[in-house]
Formats: structure tokens, sequence, C-alpha cells
């Protein structure tokens, strides 16, 4: 039978074995309970960030990016990545936006990334527009040049592009050159390519994206 003062250093060593290990469980907790809040901030600074009338952040404002693939700007399929397949020949056009591939962040924090897609004919082509097409679909600027209107109508039998403010005309197959109507100049090209199937940005903008401001022929 053990004295009661060979018992007592046991005790003492098993207290200071449960201090030693509540103490590292409390510290494990804090550690925990840091990230935790760490994790919500970001959270939290994510849904802000997309939240309607927040700062849209530099990727969604910054310029259509060799290798970035187009979405869907609206509709059912918004967000979701353009075929080459989902271009029919002659059919009018779809309303797009880039989206960094490795992000999946989409480029619609400025109207001046909408684009405009359309797939013609290869004879359809100039010789200006040819090497900008991937398999006959070409893109452009989706704003008009006029007063930054939407370029939303379509004229089939010209193939034309239509602005319904004010009725300019461009043609899509020749540069988005305007035949008809007060747009002071053409629509900027954006030139494709196909990556897995998919419509992608070969190269920046060519020309100038914006429109002119009414009465003034300035650019914005």
């Amino acid at each position: 039978m053990r004295s009661k003062t060979a018992a007592a250093p046991a005790r003492a060593v098993a207290t200071e074995s449960s201090a030693s290990d509540r103490a590292a469980r409390g510290v494990a907790r804090r550690a925990l309970l840091r990230a935790g809040c760490a994790l919500a901030v970001t959270r939290a600074l994510r849904v802000r960030a997309d939240e309607p009338g927040a700062a849209p952040p530099p990727e969604a404002l910054a310029a259509p990016q060799p290798g970035d693939v187009l979405v869907y700007a609206f509709g059912a399929r918004t967000g979701q990545p353009i075929a080459l397949a989902d271009v029919a020949p002659g059919a009018k056009q779809i309303t797009a936006f880039p989206m960094d591939p490795k992000t999946l962040r989409v480029r619609d924090g400025t109207r001046l990334n909408q684009l405009i897609v359309v797939r013609l004919p290869a004879d359809a082509l100039s010789d200006e527009t040819r090497p900008r097409a991937a398999d006959g679909v070409v893109a452009y600027s989706g704003v008009c040049t006029h007063t930054g209107c939407d370029v939303t109508d379509w004229v089939a039998p010209a193939r034309h592009f239509k602005c319904p403010c004010h009725e300019s005309e461009y043609e899509p197959g020749d540069a988005a050159r305007v035949v008809s109507g007060p747009a002071p100049w053409q629509l900027a090209a954006l030139p494709l390519k196909i990556a897995d199937g998919l419509l992608a940005v070969a190269a920046p903008f060519v020309g100038k994206v914006g429109f002119a401001q009414p009465g003034s022929p300035s650019g914005e």
C-alpha cells in the first residue's frame, strides 16, 4: 500500500498535466476562433463585393484579356461559357461578357466590356475581319458609338447589327463599320479563337471602345 507522501507527488503531476492540457486546448480553441473569424470576414467581404451597388472588383473592370472565355451576359444561361456550336450561322447576335477562366470572374463591372457575337459565312468576311474571326464567329463591343445604347437588333437580310435607339447600323462582316445612322465610328473588334470548343479572346480590342456624348464629337 502506497503512503500518502508517495501519492502526493503523483497527484501534483496529474494536476500539472491537466492544467497543461487545458491551456493547450484553450490555445487551440482561440486559434480556431481566430481562423473562423478571419474566414467569416473574408466571406462577408466577398459577398459585399458582389452585392448590387457595391464597387466592382478590379478584375471585373479590367478589359478583356487574351485567354478569357466568353460567357452569356443575360438570360437563362447567364454566366455560362459560349461554345462554338452555340452560335448558329446568320442568327441574331449573342450578348456576352469575357470571363477569366482561372478565377471564374466575369468582367461585367463595366458596360464597355459588353460584347456582341455573331457567326457569318467565310465569304462574308472582309480581309480586315477574317484574321479576327474564329470559324466565322466575330465579336465586337456591344455599346453603340453614338450615345451608348446596347446594340441589340439584327437586320437579318443584310446581316447588320442595329442600335434600337437611333437606328445606326453596323456591318459585322467588314470590321463593324457604320453603314447608316448617326454613329460616329465603327464598333471596336475583339479578336477570337477557339479553346476546347469554347469562344475565347485571342487579343485585346482593336479600335475605339466607348461612345460620343450627346452634342459632342469626343468619345467617352
